[in-house]
């Protein structure tokens, strides 16, 4: 039995194999019983806290750290074997590459959710987080692109030469496009600063809408006639835009005549009837209602409110009404409404001659 286990195959006897394959065994064994029994365990006592830092420790864990664990196992047990140098240094170069890996992933999803957590508990944190697909690209990118010149250093290479060369083929790049690095720049302002969000009307100089989706580089915006506006970043942050939905009520001026022949009585009476007619309406608080000029061909009054509702149709439905509720009003009074008209006095020249005394 002895001598079996002496026999050698590959520069490494039998008993050889044999314990590197019992370490194997042993190490998975050990594995999965702390990933079946501690971390099942661990992930339904974090499911029930508030926080979500010990529920993401558990699972980075379960994703990274159990790979690690098995990766560490392997190289572990071969190393107890005499390898040859070329596949030694090809186990060496996969474990930098397995654990680059993994620690790349680690820092992303760790990032991610700090910057997701982080959004969230701000005002309108939802709809916020929807938002972070433009943000969360860069970012990988910027962390993927970081490991990967780690790991190209860690294997022996010169990264000196080769960041070198990335800083002159960059800045080829930003003066080739410059225009996508500025609405990717401008992608970062709209994120940070909110002039608006997804679910917002707004108005853009003479085009209207509710914004659809945030990109990278350009802002679409679902028209009010139903087709879709494209505009780029860059375009949005350099123009003014009326942000609605953050109105919380609004201000509504609108100016009514009557004709020259009304009588005193009845002037004297209007202003009265416009506020009690604006006050019998739900969501609104009455300004003010004057008689407040001599028009060419009316009698002008101005009424000012308040719609305490950002909601447009809310508006065009209580002016509605306001405007039904004063024709009638104004029917039952006799009280016509002005529109332009011109009185002419003819003169006949030669009636007012002969009129004249003869000295």
């Amino acid at each position: 039995m002895t001598d079996f286990l002496q026999q050698v195959y590959f520069h490494n006897t039998i008993q050889s194999y044999l314990i590197v394959i019992a370490i194997l065994l042993i190490s998975f064994t050990l594995i999965a019983f702390f990933r079946k029994r501690v971390l099942t365990r661990a992930a339904k006592l974090t499911a029930r806290t508030k926080s979500n830092l010990d529920s993401h420790l558990v699972e980075s864990i379960d994703r990274f750290g159990i790979p690690a664990l098995y990766i560490f196992a392997i190289y572990f047990a071969l190393n107890y074997l005499q390898l040859p140098p070329k596949l030694d240094n090809v186990l060496h170069v996969a474990l930098i590459v397995a654990c680059t890996f993994l620690a790349i992933r680690i820092v992303s999803t760790t990032l991610i959710l700090l910057l997701r957590s982080y959004i969230g508990k701000q005002e309108h944190g939802e709809e916020k987080v929807k938002q972070l697909g433009g943000v969360i690209l860069v970012l990988n990118v910027t962390i993927w692109g970081l490991g990967l010149l780690t790991l190209l250093d860690n294997l022996g290479y010169n990264v000196t030469t080769i960041v070198a060369g990335l800083g002159i083929g960059g800045i080829a790049v930003a003066l080739a496009a410059q225009n996508i690095l500025g609405d990717l720049f401008n992608y970062f302002v709209i994120f940070f600063d909110r002039p608006f969000e997804v679910g917002d009307f707004i108005v853009l100089d003479d085009k209207s809408g509710v914004v659809d989706k945030i990109g990278v580089k350009t802002t679409r915006i679902k028209s009010l006639s139903g087709e879709q506006l494209v505009v780029a970043n860059s375009d949005l942050t350099n123009s003014r835009i009326h942000n609605y939905k953050q109105m919380q009520q609004r201000r509504v001026v609108f100016k009514l005549g009557v004709v020259y022949q009304a009588t005193y009585e009845q002037l004297e009476l209007i202003p009265g009837l416009l506020r009690q007619i604006v006050e019998d309406q739900d969501m609104v608080r009455f300004d003010r209602a004057h008689f407040t000029s001599y028009g060419d061909s009316s009698l002008d009054f101005e009424v000012v409110y308040y719609v305490l509702s950002s909601n447009y149709n809310d508006y065009m439905d209580i002016q509605q009404r306001i405007n039904l509720r004063i024709f009638k009003e104004f029917q039952e009074l006799n009280i016509d409404f002005a529109y332009p008209t011109r009185t002419l006095f003819v003169v006949n020249e030669h009636q007012e001659k002969q009129a004249q005394p003869v000295a």
